[in-house]
């Protein structure tokens, strides 16, 4: 099969189409004929050499993809060769064939094709085990997205709408903020022109932010919790901000709130399968429903991953860039 390699870290330039021995479906997996895979920030990372894939992981990059099952392992139930599916991957998406842990695949959900479905994995699985399993917002709280028209911020908007939570996002220009008002959001911060912890202060009488899904790490940490409401929780995803902030643990302590950060790619296969098994039984019905659905911003050839790339490094998209075979 051709995948995508990276024989050197580097720009996009360094990611190549190449040949590369089939993969197979071993005990309790799938053999996935991809479809589409989608462009994450992880990939980035990848390529430049900082974030290698986990032990036991194909070593090519893409964290998601859609397609056809051609075989299954061993072991593997309520599957069968044929089936259209999506999958949250440890990586290899950006390739013809992967083979994933069945507890890792979902049904492409009713009303999605086949290439789209490919933008929902690893979103809906970020979101999900972060806001709603790690976070527990709750209907009638309010939760700050910061990077509203990202892929996850997208998701997140739609998702914390659906359970009815009141959603502020920040975004960083009028364009992107128009998108995330289309999507729901009631708040709407520029980050370049405003000030998000006023913003949002404002726009609660005082209160602040529940919860807080914070892609940018140690840059906004101090403004996070200043902008967070008594009793709230703030969950890092993203590091894009720096990696080393400092902590007022008065002002947390004052607030009864709670910093969580967290990683998908490198936990443990089961609690993998236990996100993805969560995000079938709550997010699935609402994209069947049409409540919830993928954002894409542009649909690219797989052999041209590296122009994917350049889009995400340009961060003028909205939602997720898909690479198709």
């Amino acid at each position: 099969m051709f995948a995508i390699t990276i024989p050197e870290p580097g720009g996009p330039e360094a990611l190549v189409w190449s040949e590369v021995p089939d993969p197979e479906a071993g005990e309790g997996e799938v053999l996935i004929d991809v479809a589409a895979t989608a462009v994450n920030r992880a990939d980035l990372l990848q390529r430049q050499g900082h974030y290698p894939p986990p032990e036991g992981a194909p070593p090519y990059p893409g964290l998601e993809c859609s397609g056809r099952i051609a075989a299954v392992g061993t072991g593997v139930s309520g599957f069968a060769a044929g089936d259209e599916v999506c999958a949250l991957l440890s990586g290899g998406g950006y390739a013809e064939r992967v083979a994933v842990p069945a507890g890792q695949v979902l049904p492409v959900p009713d009303g999605v094709d086949l290439v789209t479905a490919a933008a929902l994995p690893e979103v809906t699985a970020t979101v999900w085990s972060n806001v709603f399993m790690a976070a527990h917002l709750r209907p009638g709280e309010t939760l700050l997205v910061h990077g509203g028209s990202s892929g996850i911020g997208t998701m997140a908007v739609q998702l914390g709408k659906a359970v009815g939570a009141r959603v502020a996002v920040t975004a960083g220009s009028p364009e992107k903020l128009a998108r995330c008002a289309e999507l729901g959001a009631d708040v709407l911060v520029n980050y370049r022109e405003q000030d998000f912890v006023a913003e949002v202060r404002d726009a609660t009488g005082g209160r602040g932010a529940d919860v807080v899904l914070d892609i940018i790490g140690a840059k906004y940490l101090e403004r996070n919790v200043q902008a967070l409401a008594v009793g709230g929780r703030i969950v890092v995803i993203g590091l894009q901000g720096g990696v080393k902030g400092e902590l007022n643990l008065g002002a947390l302590l004052t607030k009864r709130g709670s910093v969580t950060a967290t990683s998908l790619r490198g936990r443990p296969a089961e609690e993998k399968a236990a996100i993805v098994a969560a995000v079938r039984e709550h997010v699935w019905p609402l994209v069947a429903a049409g409540r919830v659905r993928p954002v894409v911003d542009r649909t690219l050839p797989l052999p041209e991953a590296a122009e994917g790339h350049r889009v995400l490094e340009e961060s003028g998209h909205v939602g997720k860039v898909v690479l198709a075979r």
